[in-house]
Formats: structure tokens, sequence, C-alpha cells
């Protein structure tokens, strides 16, 4: 009985967090809203501030990393303009969660984690929870995958102080890159880059905050 309540219990607190935090801000595209109804965040934070899953904020999920406010995981989803058969990489897989809502809308993810404990959780509850369509891979983020571009879109969900050009090699023409780019310890900058006739096209979305973009020799 405990357990049953819990799943309605969160539930409803999906459903408020999309409606008060998403549908009430600018969130309208209907595949990004249905991911976010349906991908369970609480299984994606510590168990121990699993009451907060569904807060307007970011969460630690320890290794000096965090899950993202779910506005900010629906903007850059948003942003990212997908179709269903579209091929997306993301750089910085975390808890899994910004992978599982991109799953939920499209059918090949790929994501990269350099914290080898994050990466281990990250592919062992994706698993669990069905997501059999991303494919996470332990490795430097500043290099992408080769092997697997090119790419529909790429979202980085760590902030740069610059846009990697291995991922722009690895944009598929007309393709979208979500990046937050600006100093470290300071505000910055969402942009948009759109990839046309080889060339990059920069839009700035809006000031954010996000936890360095990590690079292997920080390690």
């Amino acid at each position: 009985m405990v357990s049953g309540f819990c799943q309605v219990n969160y539930k409803a607190q999906r459903e408020v967090m999309v409606q008060t935090q998403l549908i009430d801000r600018d969130i309208s595209d209907i595949a990004t809203l249905n991911a976010m109804r349906k991908v369970l965040r609480h299984e994606f934070v510590p168990e121990k501030i699993r009451n907060m899953a569904y807060a307007d904020r970011a969460l630690s999920i320890g290794f000096d990393q965090t899950i993202s406010q779910p506005y900010m995981v629906a903007a850059m989803t948003q942003e990212l303009n997908l179709k269903p058969d579209s091929k997306v990489l993301e750089i910085g897989t975390g808890s899994g969660y910004q992978a599982a809502v991109l799953a939920e809308i499209i059918d090949s993810v790929y994501t990269i984690e350099i914290v080898e404990p994050l990466w281990k959780q990250a592919k062992e509850r994706l698993k669990r929870l069905g997501y059999d369509a991303v494919s996470v891979k332990l490795g430097d983020g500043y290099h992408g995958w080769p092997e697997n571009a090119p790419f529909d879109a790429i979202i980085v969900t760590a902030g740069a102080e610059s846009i990697p050009n291995a991922l722009i090699e690895q944009l598929k023409e007309g393709g979208r890159l979500i990046i937050p780019i600006g100093p470290h310890n300071g505000v910055r900058q969402l942009v948009r880059v759109v990839k046309k006739n080889g060339k990059i096209n920069i839009t700035e979305i809006m000031p954010v905050r996000f936890v360095p973009f990590t690079r292997k020799n920080e390690h």
C-alpha cells in the first residue's frame, strides 16, 4: 500500500511540475511536455533527496555534478527541435535524466559521461528503467563520439568556455547544438548553434548557470 501511494504521489508531482514549471513558462512542444510527464525523475536523484525530485531547482547527484532544473531540461530539449528519427548526442550523462527524456521522443540517443562512477550508475539505471535506445559511453565529451557521427542534434549539459570544434564537425548539415557558453564560476549564455553550408550561426537563448564542462586531464 505504501509503495502504491508513493507512485500516485510522484505522478501528481510530475503533473504539477509540467503545469507550473513548464507550461506556465514558455515550454509548448508537445513531445517535450509528454516526455517530462513520463520520465520518473525521482529515479534519477539520490534516494535521500527524492522528496525534492520535482522541485523547481537543480539537485546535487554527487561528484560535484547536478541534475538540471526541470525547466532547463525541457527548454534545452525543446530547442533541439527533434523529429522521431533524429539521432542525438548528449555530452554529460550525469544521472541519465536528460538522456531518458530524449529517449521518450527519439529512438537513437548517444550520451557520454567522464566521471566513471556516474557513468556506471547511469548505465545501470537507464537499463533498469527500460531505456534500451540509449548508448552510454565513458569518455571525454570534448571529442564527441566520432564513430557514430554525424548527429542531427547535440546537447551539452555542462558549461564550456568555448564551443568544442569536434562537436561542430560531428553535427549534420542543418543540425543544432545547444550548449552553455561563458566563464567558469559566472553566468553563461545558453546558445543554439545551427550548422549551414559548413558555417555556424549562433543565437543566444538565455543566461544560465551550469557546472563546468570537465576535461579528462582534470581528473
